[in-house]
């Protein structure tokens, strides 16, 4: 019987594949960039709808009239000024909170003194809100950049110090007996070992440090704002809730939103498309 089933399966006719195209609205949902834009749409629409049900400008505005606010204070040249001030201050304020990071995780990653010293840094100043040390960063640099500054690195510095030394630990013995084995220099062993084997974890705190920092900024220049009359967004956003231009406040919130997501797709999901995509280390 068995050879009957056999001989029947031999001469069954073949199986014919059928390539059928995929449909377009299942293809556009693939795409996650789409995706988000349609996330965005709906946002739009639902803040549309509910200014004009409000019908409350000074408390909600509606999107529209927000977008013509924005495109005047981009036309007027106000709101470019200010973003420059903003990215300027932050670019400076993130860049060293990065340095100060990797010197403390290359010291925890080589001695168990730095080790300890990391991980106490990070369990006691992690959870202090950084906005919180902008009255003594005022007192003790007055007030100009460097206020702003180094709240900005301590935004940045222990979450990125953080991320960065649990993708190190995480890295395989196996791993760390090659770069010793070899002879590598601290530098050598640092960014030819662990850096590239924890660099998942590594871009998860970059992203996280950013996203601190850049709120904190705002936030920030809030304050400092009123204190020194002047600043980037923050500051714009401040003034214009004084004098009750509520449509340009939410301009400047609209322009903070707008500047996260520039940055998370085409920064560091450029660095994820060419680097963690392509080493197999995170799905498309």
């Amino acid at each position: 019987m068995t050879n009957d089933i056999i001989h029947d399966i031999d001469h069954a006719a073949p199986i014919e594949i059928v390539d059928r195209p995929v449909p377009l609205a299942r293809r556009l949902y693939a795409n996650p960039s789409l995706r988000r834009l349609g996330v965005v749409v709906l946002l739009g629409v639902i803040w549309q709808a509910y200014g004009v049900i409000l019908d409350n400008p000074l408390l909600f505005p509606r999107l529209s009239d927000t977008l013509v606010a924005l495109g005047e204070g981009v036309m007027s040249g106000e709101i470019p000024k200010k973003v420059l001030i903003s990215l300027r201050v932050l670019l400076m304020g993130y860049g060293l909170g990065i340095f100060a990071a990797g010197v403390l995780t290359a010291l925890a990653a080589t001695s168990r003194f730095g080790s300890s010293l990391l991980e106490t840094l990070t369990a006691m100043l992690n959870p202090l809100p950084s906005i919180a040390l902008l009255p003594l960063a005022m007192l003790w640099f007055g007030l100009g950049e460097a206020s702003l500054i180094f709240v900005l690195l301590h935004a940045v510095t222990w979450v990125v110090a953080m991320n960065t030394h649990s993708g190190f630990l995480s890295v395989s013995q196996t791993l760390r007996m090659v770069g010793r084995n070899y002879g590598l220099s601290l530098p050598g062993y640092v960014f030819r070992i662990l850096v590239p084997a924890a660099f998942p974890s590594i871009l998860s705190g970059l992203k996280i440090g950013w996203a601190f920092a850049w709120r904190t900024l705002v936030a920030a220049e809030l304050v400092f704002g009123a204190a020194s009359g002047k600043g980037g967004l923050g500051w714009y956003i401040f003034e214009n809730k004084n004098e009750l231009e509520i449509a340009n406040v939410f301009a400047g919130l609209l322009t903070v939103i707008a500047i996260g997501l520039i940055v998370d797709s085409l920064v560091f999901g450029r660095i994820e498309k060419h680097t963690l995509r392509r080493w197999g280390m995170q799905a498309h």
